[in-house]
């Protein structure tokens, strides 16, 4: 599927940790898959950030931090699911694999274990990006 040169994907990465942000980022890429538009990447290291962001519109995936402070991303992403109106899909950092239960009970559609395993994160961005450029784009037929 070609993209046109001006389309982007708009990707929201939380975290207190800059460091956190930058391994996001550096995974994610300019594209996390060949058959997907680039992505600009939106950091925010608060909650107060984060709701703005998506209240004003054109994120497309969140990857929140479930380790940040004073407000873990896992909190945050049941708080956005509840609270915003079409809320992108939520990809969770977890502290440990055992902790995949909380992704659940937060409603994130995806969860990856800290350290961020880039090509882990790449795919499962690649996933819930796909999906959400789909429903968006009208049926060709």
């Amino acid at each position: 599927m070609a993209h046109t040169s001006d389309e982007t994907l708009t990707v929201l990465v939380y975290s207190d940790d800059r460091n956190t942000r930058e391994q996001v980022t550096l995974a994610l890429g300019r594209r996390p898959a060949a058959d997907l538009p680039e992505v600009d990447v939106l950091e925010c290291a608060t909650v107060p950030a984060v709701l703005r962001a998506l209240e004003k519109g054109g994120v497309d995936l969140c990857v929140l931090d479930g380790e940040a402070v004073p407000a873990g991303g896992l909190g945050v992403a049941r708080q956005v699911k509840d609270e915003i109106y079409g809320c992108p899909p939520v990809l969770v950092l977890i502290g440990r694999p055992q902790d995949a239960w909380l992704a659940a009970w937060s409603r994130a559609e995806a969860a990856i274990s800290h350290p961020v395993d880039p090509v882990a994160l790449a795919e499962a961005a690649a996933t819930l990006l796909r999906a959400r450029v789909a429903k968006r784009t009208p049926a060709h037929r």
